[in-house]
């Protein structure tokens, strides 16, 4: 089989050389960004997931989903309506309307995450203390799979 293949590139190379060149090249250049894309994709979830600093252009809904933090407490950082639904206008946005600086938004929004943090502390992050799960009322033990590791911006 591999000779056959052997035998088609090199008539392919004898009738058009600069052909079959373009031809080799264009179907590395395809394998190249396919696979590249298909890591992209694969790991789509866990860069969109991460913690990504608070930012002007995000959404209230945004930074609660980013940083797994309840509605009302991004409401309550905020100064938004519990009784409605957070505004789909960006951190900028609601900064224009209420007249000051969209930094004043980001870091009650900081301060929100840094106290919710500090009062509910994520038992899979690393520097977290490590207690070990109660055993399940069948007498199983419980397993769990371990989280993925988290990447800090900038790195």
């Amino acid at each position: 089989m591999i000779d056959k293949l052997k035998h088609h590139v090199l008539r392919f190379w004898s009738v058009a050389p600069v052909a079959t060149a373009l031809l080799a090249l264009a179907l590395a250049a395809t394998v190249l960004f396919g696979v590249r894309s298909a890591l992209f994709w694969v790991d789509r979830h866990n860069r969109i997931a991460r913690e990504q600093p608070v930012a002007a252009w995000m959404t209230p809904g945004y930074v609660a989903h980013s940083w797994h933090l309840p509605r009302e407490v991004v409401i309550e950082a905020l100064a938004l309506d519990p009784k409605t639904k957070p505004p789909r206008e960006t951190l900028s946005d609601i900064a224009r309307e209420r007249g000051v600086p969209v930094e004043t938004l980001i870091e009650a929004l900081e301060a929100a995450i840094a106290a919710q943090r500090e009062a509910h502390p994520d038992p899979n992050a690393p520097d977290a203390p490590s207690e070990a799960p109660a055993a399940r009322p069948d007498g199983d033990e419980p397993h769990e799979e371990p989280a993925p590791a988290r990447e800090e911006p900038g790195e």
